[in-house]
């Protein structure tokens, strides 16, 4: 009777669920199933500080070292074996070219280890989704990859950050999460790291596609929807291993009364691409057209883009793009355009063998 009392007493104390977790399996045991993710922080606002509660909008990012990051959450030990480390410390909107490739090559370094199930990226969300992009074009694998970042710094009500963490974490060691691309985790939903794009710069809800979600994330378990068809990762032609920087493309933003000169000024600038950043559907103004013709004629690939956040660019809608030897962006926003060009531009690839590209990715 009395070690019937001293178990129940035991159970209560623990709650039934954890009593009965401890008598199937001991703490080294369950350690050793947890997943092993590595967070590599690059800065952002999940790492800003504000001078008060209230600044939501207005604060410092890039502030809270990575350390200290992972020091506020101790929920994730419940998920998985965590480790993290510093390759940047920077407001997103100063990412370069650099940048990116000192992060794509870690990454595609630590993926190579049996020890690492998954990996996550803390990011500024104002160039989240061209990071998000580009590495799931160049990184060889089916091992989870999720960017992550928040609307609002740790130190505000309503701080956003935290949860967006602990999801990015608990998808990256999942199972389920394997191969298909890099994923985005923001706001409880699950997205795609191509097609994602930051929609609006003031609500915690920033991050949208006009594809909808893969899926959600909801008290750590995952609820897919759809699954990404466009090539990635491990069925990408790209691999970052392969070359050591990615080739000069710039964009040239479209407006009424936009003059030839922008065109004339980047397309002397030693670009490999141009991304023209038309309206409507890729539309060119009837002035500008003649400067791109001679952009393309000396070399450059001329590509054309919407600034329209959703739909697609048709080949041959607008400009004939066949007699131009142009090449359309299809559903690619400017920026990430700019990446995919700036990629496959490290090859040497023809107008037709990149409007393939730009077709499949």
């Amino acid at each position: 009777m009395q070690i019937k009392l001293k178990l129940g007493k035991l159970a209560a104390g623990f709650g039934l669920a954890s009593f009965v977790a401890l008598g199937t399996m001991s703490a080294p045991v369950a350690a050793q199933t947890k997943p092993n993710v590595v967070i590599l922080a690059t800065g952002g606002t999940i790492a800003g500080a504000g001078a008060s509660a209230l600044n939501s909008a207005t604060y410092a990012a890039a502030k809270v070292p990575v350390d200290k990051l992972l020091a506020g959450l101790p929920e994730l030990a419940n998920v998985a074996n965590v480790r993290g480390e510093q390759v940047a410390q920077i407001a997103s909107e100063s990412f370069d070219n650099e940048t990116l490739m000192k992060l794509g090559k870690r990454v595609s370094a630590l993926v190579k280890q049996a020890d690492v199930d998954g990996i996550v990226v803390t990011h500024g969300t104002d160039t989240l989704e061209e990071t998000a992009y580009f590495l799931s074009l160049v990184i060889r694998t089916s091992k989870p990859i999720v960017v992550v970042g928040s609307m609002r710094p740790g130190t505000a009500l309503s701080a956003d950050g935290a949860l967006n963490l602990f999801n990015a974490v608990s998808v990256a060691g999942s199972k389920d999460a394997a191969g298909k691309g890099v994923l985005v985790t923001m706001n409880d939903e699950i997205q795609s790291g191509r097609d994602v794009a930051k929609t609006i710069n003031i609500k915690t809800e920033a991050f949208k596609s006009q594809w909808g979600p893969l899926g959600m994330v909801v008290e750590g378990k995952n609820y897919w929807f759809r699954a990404p068809v466009k090539r990635h990762t491990a069925q990408s032609e790209f691999n970052i291993d392969e070359f050591e920087a990615l080739a000069p493309v710039d964009i040239v933003y479209s407006y009424g009364n936009v003059p030839r000169t922008l065109v004339d000024t980047t397309g002397k600038s030693g670009v490999k691409a141009l991304i023209h950043a038309g309206t409507g559907n890729g539309s060119v103004a009837n002035r500008v057209v003649p400067a791109l013709q001679e952009v393309r004629a000396k070399g450059v690939q001329v590509i054309r883009s919407s600034r329209v956040a959703d739909g697609f660019v048709l080949r041959n809608a607008e400009q004939p793009d066949d007699k131009y030897d142009w090449v359309v962006a299809h559903d690619l926003n400017p920026q990430k355009a700019r990446i995919l060009a700036a990629v496959a531009l490290t090859k040497n690839i023809d107008s037709k063998q990149l409007q393939r590209i730009f077709w499949e990715y």
